[in-house]
């Protein structure tokens, strides 16, 4: 059974009904679903999975217990070298949910630097990933690298900035845009 991984950044609290519609299809259809255990979208998920009643829900964390597990799902640990508390430490628990997922649904600011980590992680292993641009309401489908730019194209200046000083932005994009086409790096 396919694996959809539903992630989003941690300021945002309220699921738009846009994206509470495509988790009613992801349940409606019985898909499992991977979900983190932070604050913010990964809880609001957690509260519509479970309102929803979704049954094949698995919570992913790095510390000994998941931060957030409201429905009482099952939970898979993660190992990570970093400094507990760290960006770094965390984001183990994403690098594997990318990995360990077929499809990604994320939910997105505009400027959340994990939650476009995570589409560039899903692309890299050409999964597929629907993305909601909160401040647009609307979705971005990501099935190939240059799909990339339009995420990129809605980003204020000042957060393209903050993305390139955290994860490097152009070179990501340079990387995965690139790698299309067969091109050395």
């Amino acid at each position: 059974m396919p694996t959809v991984f539903i992630a989003g950044s941690i300021k945002i609290r309220k699921l738009h009904p846009l994206f509470v519609e495509r988790i009613s299809n992801i349940v409606s259809e019985s898909l499992a679903v991977i979900v983190g255990d932070a604050s913010g979208a990964d809880t609001s998920v957690q509260n519509e999975l479970l309102r929803q009643n979704a049954q094949d829900v698995t919570v992913y964390c790095t510390s000994d217990e998941p931060r957030n597990n409201v429905g009482d799902w099952r939970v898979k640990r993660i190992q990570s070298s970093a400094e507990p508390g760290t960006r770094a430490f965390f984001t183990a628990k994403d690098l594997q949910m990318a990995k360990d997922a077929d499809y990604g649904l994320m939910l997105w600011d505009a400027a959340s630097t994990g939650t476009l980590s995570n589409v560039f992680e899903l692309l890299k292993a050409r999964k597929k990933c629907v993305v909601y641009v909160n401040k647009n309401q609307n979705f971005i489908n990501v099935k190939e690298p240059n799909d990339i730019l339009n995420l990129v194209a809605v980003m204020s200046e000042g957060a393209k900035s903050q993305a390139e000083k955290k994860i490097g932005l152009r070179s990501k994009v340079f990387q995965i845009t690139n790698e299309q086409l067969g091109m050395p790096l």
